[in-house]
């Protein structure tokens, strides 16, 4: 459980108490309850030629593993365009959503939602928080990082996935 110590409303130090079958944060002084929410990430499956692209990541977790581009949905914006935009920001590909692939959900508490998606133009650049971008082969996969990304390229490699 994530740790709120003190009350977003008028900053007194919460209590917890069982709330709803769960240990929840709830203020003494004015009795706001606070409900930690997941993070959500959206990632792009892109794929062209029968090659995969992925990102190699600059920071922790994963440093120097490769993944999906992605990234965490801003508040307000719908998923897809999360993986545009992440897209765009980490590979310079503008993309079409194609599909909904999958949606995992990991015990740290983040949901990440995967689609496929289609290059429509762009030149391939390494940018934002990744360190390179490439094309691979189903036989040239790199060191992976994150379930949504080895679960998504198993099921590539086992020809589940276009």
């Amino acid at each position: 459980m994530a740790v709120t110590n003190y009350c977003p409303a008028c900053g007194t130090q919460n209590e917890y108490i069982s709330h709803d079958g769960r240990l929840r944060p709830k203020c003494p002084a004015c009795g706001y309850i606070t409900y930690v929410d997941p993070k959500c990430a959206a990632i792009a499956f892109i794929v062209e030629n029968d090659r995969l692209l992925l990102v190699q990541r600059a920071y922790d977790p994963g440093k120097g593993k490769w993944g999906l581009p992605g990234g965490f949905i801003e508040a307000g914006e719908d998923p897809k365009e999360t993986a545009r935009r992440e897209a765009l920001e980490e590979t310079g590909l503008n993309i079409e959503i194609t599909n909904l692939l999958d949606v995992f959900f990991v015990e740290n508490g983040v949901i990440t939602i995967a689609y496929a998606a289609k290059r429509l133009n762009g030149d391939l650049t390494a940018a934002d928080d990744a360190l390179d971008v490439r094309w691979f082969t189903r036989e040239t996969l790199p060191e992976l990082v994150f379930l949504s990304t080895i679960t998504l390229c198993q099921r590539w490699v086992n020809h589940e996935l276009g």
